[in-house]
């Protein structure tokens, strides 16, 4: 059996034996002739990425899934909205997005790396992707807290702490402070290093630049352009604090090139809706009990206000594990306490339609993010629709607290504080040329009541070994269950590891 598992590509191999992931393989019908067996009955407790991952992938061998989905759409914390989108949070708050046709907001995930598993599905699925751009030298910094009055351009501030780092740096090793750390040679090649990483002077002086940016841009005959006057003093760019953003495109998950699905990010979920099946999934159902059995599994629910229940030979519980924790279960202890340490995290934006794209017209910003120490944290400028008529901007995009303090607010408040930050860096038309907003906090959406999770210890610790594991015919999936939480990526990955298992027992 175990060389019949290998052959099949499901049993370890020496790539895994080492360290290393082994490719995924998706189930196929074929599977069941060499071992006789047949597909299981499979309830699906959540339709989000990594519930219809699940799905998606299982119906390749002919599996009979089902998918239970509390809300009225698939797609779990990948959600798009447009004009008629309408949603009630926890608070009450009642909103429906009036964007004009062709503009949305990713309330949700809106970038993906072109090393992620969710390209590999946009491929797969034929949903087109385009650029999102995370990372523009002509977006701004603003530091209101470190006494800025006006925002600088990313290529600005750039410029001027490498600038100012790379002379000290230049400047220590010239008068021998590294001299046990370096040896001649390796001295001259830091300093030919830095006079280009900083673009110092011949003395070893950061003086500033083009790289500082123009006042007037070089053009035709005539027009050489004005550089930016010479920078502050290295104490001054280092008191504003703006060095701080600099690590953010270093990051893994975050660096050039990024893409996003056209047409918003829940093209992704409807696609594998699609590609699944409308006879699979089952929507406004809430689960109210999982009971693990002998030889299966009973699911009860709630469907348009009438109890029901389904059974099967297998389940995987792909809902948030701070929900999965609220529904009666006899999964036992260590499963209940795994779901109770593995804790919510609080997140919230707001989309700001604009009549004019003001931004690229008057500041010539195409894409990218503004980034401050105001209680908006982070604004994104739309990566797509570029030379349109309108526009939406992501006028925050906060966590933590900065979210919960936006959160209890009416919606109309929550633009109003919003726009009041956003004119200190942009001025004047980030009020006036507003057409209509909508906003989302996710601690406060029905169904999700998170953003995303942090893992304790991590997704292998040992606490979790009873969400990790099937407890019975119980099986779980999420990116909290991974090592890329927050992201699309970790839902696939798990979902597919979770497959993988399932039908590896199915089969044996």
């Amino acid at each position: 059996m175990f060389a019949t598992m290998g052959a099949l590509g499901l049993a370890p191999t020496a790539a895994a034996a080492a360290g290393r992931e082994a490719p995924f393989r998706a189930p196929r019908p074929g599977d069941f002739h060499l071992t006789h067996k047949a597909a299981a009955k499979v309830v699906i407790l959540g339709g989000g990425i990594a519930g219809l991952t699940t799905a998606y992938e299982l119906g390749k061998a002919g599996y009979d899934c089902t998918v239970l989905e509390a809300q009225n759409r698939t797609g779990g914390r990948n959600f798009t909205v447009r004009g008629g989108t309408s949603t009630t949070d926890l608070y009450g708050h009642q909103q429906t997005a009036r964007f004009s046709d062709g503009q949305y907001m990713n309330a949700g995930p809106a970038r993906i790396a072109q090393w992620m598993l969710t390209l590999d599905y946009c491929r797969e699925l034929g949903v087109p992707i385009e650029v999102f751009t995370n990372e523009n030298a002509d977006a701004y910094l603003y530091n209101e807290k470190s006494g800025m009055t006006a925002p600088v351009r990313y290529r600005t501030a750039k410029a001027d702490v490498y600038g100012y780092v790379s002379e000290l740096l230049a400047k220590a090793s010239n008068q021998g402070a590294l001299d046990q750390d370096l040896t001649a040679d390796d001295k001259e090649r830091l300093i030919t290093f830095l006079k280009g990483y900083g673009d110092l002077g011949s003395t070893l002086d950061y003086t500033g630049s083009e790289r500082r940016g123009y006042s007037v841009v070089p053009g035709a005959a005539g027009t050489p352009g004005v550089e930016y006057g010479g920078p502050p003093t290295a104490s001054e760019v280092f008191a504003t604090g703006v060095g701080r953003y600099f690590s953010f495109e270093f990051g893994y998950d975050q660096a050039m090139l990024m893409f996003q699905p056209v047409g918003g990010m829940d093209r992704i979920p409807h696609a594998l809706t699609g590609a699944i099946g409308s006879r699979v999934i089952r929507t406004g159902c809430v689960v109210t009990g999982v009971t693990d059995k002998a030889h299966g599994v009973t699911v009860t629910y709630t469907q348009d206000g009438r109890a029901r229940a389904i059974d099967a030979d297998y389940c995987v519980a792909a809902m948030p594990p701070n929900l999965m924790a609220k529904v009666p279960h006899n999964l036992g202890s260590d499963v209940q306490s795994a779901l109770l340490a593995i804790t919510p995290s609080s997140s919230g934006k707001i989309g700001l339609e604009y009549r004019s794209r003001w931004w690229e017209l008057d500041h010539g910003i195409y894409g990218g993010i503004t980034e401050t120490d105001l209680d908006v944290t982070h604004i994104w400028h739309p990566s797509y629709g570029f030379h349109g008529k309108r526009g939406v901007i992501i006028g925050y995009y906060n966590t933590g607290s900065n979210a919960d303090s936006y959160a209890p607010l009416s919606p109309k408040d929550r633009e109003t504080r919003a726009v009041a930050a956003g004119v200190k860096i942009y001025g004047d038309k980030y009020r006036s040329e507003l057409a209509t907003s909508f906003s989302q906090h996710w601690r406060q959406f029905p169904y999700q009541e998170a953003a995303w999770h942090s893992t304790p210890g991590g997704p292998d610790a040992p606490r979790y070994n009873s969400l990790n594991d099937p407890t019975g015919h119980v099986y779980f999936a999420g990116d909290w269950l991974t090592y890329m939480d927050a992201w699309q990526h970790g839902a696939f990955a798990s979902a597919r590891k979770t497959v993988t298992a399932l039908h590896t027992r199915v089969l044996a």
